[in-house]
């Protein structure tokens, strides 16, 4: 296949960006030709408010260069992942155009949530699932402001109005079962939703000995629990814990006392400080779509402390694999560090079984075997090209 992939990416590089740049390389890997089509939120400081806000509807540059990319490219699929704000719902349009059949992944909730997490003012909210999104203009979901929520809510329902998710996308990428639920009660076609995971690649076998500590890695925000984590560590006067990642609360974390700053970091050098570590810690208080920083923890063998919801509740299965806490709930999660730290032989066994749950469903080989089903029903399912350099049964038999 000929694949054009599209992303938006974020100010901050995170795990959407990651499974990307992942995925593209696995496609390369196994023979496909993939053009991969990128926007950065960088690009937004150079435009004056008013184009911003055009951009987020309809994006003229996305237009003009994805018809470039055709002459050049003539793409058998477009694989969208965020098109939020730059890239836009423009895409659609031109695929639709050019009969181009698209698979687009939801690695968050925008497409019912304004805010893009399921979260009002650190707790889980679904008001808007399913509804015109009017609550999260009131309560300002989007960066606390009143214009940004009210353009983005303004984007979505046009593009429920359009019949964009209806019409112009061929199947859609959910991360699991919960995300699954959660889109069809917003809306979108059950019968186009398919389930696909993240992954990870693992380089080397993990080593069980010598572990020690906790780890956070993550974007330090709000969402990812920081706040949370410091007022656990603060009922526990002895414990440290490691942090790696980049973001607005990162004066907050070198400040603390309890947590030890060690910036932002490589992938090999995150890999070795996981196959290093007893635990990971996700505290999340928003809700994760999937938390792709867990499957790492998985694939080097190390178990995982988590918030009870989202995703990460359906990646974690508490005693066996990691361990679950409430959201918001700084003395649980003191509690479930501290029986970490005094069951070292626990930890190691849950692991184990960590490691065994990664190599069962989220390895690279597993994870090409369900993107590439995907891809052919989304083919199979779309209208003919209006150019193609294939006969109709040789298009056919390619498909097989």
């Amino acid at each position: 296949m000929k694949i054009l992939v599209a992303h938006n990416r974020y100010l901050y590089r995170g795990g959407e960006d990651t499974v990307v740049d992942a995925e593209v390389n696995l496609l390369r890997q196994r023979g496909h030709q993939v053009w991969v089509y990128s926007r950065d939120n960088t690009e937004i400081q150079y435009l004056t408010s008013i184009k911003a806000a055009k951009t987020t509807f309809w994006s003229r540059q996305t237009v003009q260069e994805l018809q470039k990319i055709h002459q050049q490219f003539s793409p058998d699929l477009i694989h969208a992942h965020n098109t939020f704000p730059l890239i836009s719902p423009s895409l659609y349009g031109v695929a639709q155009k050019l009969r181009i059949p698209v698979v687009q992944t939801l690695h968050n909730f925008r497409l019912v949530c304004p805010q893009a997490m399921l979260l009002r003012e650190g707790k889980h909210c679904e008001d808007c699932v399913g509804k015109l999104p009017w609550r999260a203009v009131v309560h300002r979901c989007y960066r606390q402001s009143l214009p940004q929520t009210a353009l983005t809510s303004t984007m979505l329902v046009l593009q429920r109005m359009r019949g964009v998710w209806h019409q112009q996308i061929s199947r859609f990428i959910v991360l699991n079962q919960l995300c699954r639920e959660i889109f069809a009660r917003g809306g979108l076609p059950l019968d186009k939703l398919r389930i696909k995971p993240n992954f990870v690649e693992s380089l080397q076998e993990p080593q069980w000995q010598h572990r020690r500590g906790g780890l956070f890695i993550g974007r330090l925000s709000t969402e990812k629990g920081i706040e949370v984590l410091i007022n656990a560590l603060d009922r526990l006067p002895d414990q440290m814990i490691d942090v790696f990642g980049k973001g607005p609360l990162q004066a907050l974390v070198e400040a603390s006392p309890r947590l030890r700053y060690g910036g932002f970091q490589s992938t090999a050098v995150l890999r070795q400080k996981l196959n290093e570590a007893a635990y990971l810690v996700m505290p999340s208080t928003g809700v994760e779509s999937f938390g792709l920083v867990a499957i790492e923890a998985f694939a080097c063998g190390t178990p995982v402390i988590a918030t009870r919801h989202g995703g990460l509740r359906e990646l974690i299965h508490h005693g066996q694999n990691g361990l679950l806490v409430p959201p918001n709930d700084a003395n649980a999660l003191a509690s479930a560090i501290a029986y970490a730290e005094s069951h070292p032989d626990h930890m190691r066994d849950m692991g184990m079984a960590a490691r065994k749950d990664y190599l069962a469903s989220y390895t690279p080989e597993r994870n090409y075997q369900q993107l590439i089903q995907i891809y052919h029903e989304a083919v199979d399912s779309a209208p003919l090209p209006l150019t193609t350099n294939l006969t109709h049964a040789e298009t056919r038999d390619s498909r097989q």
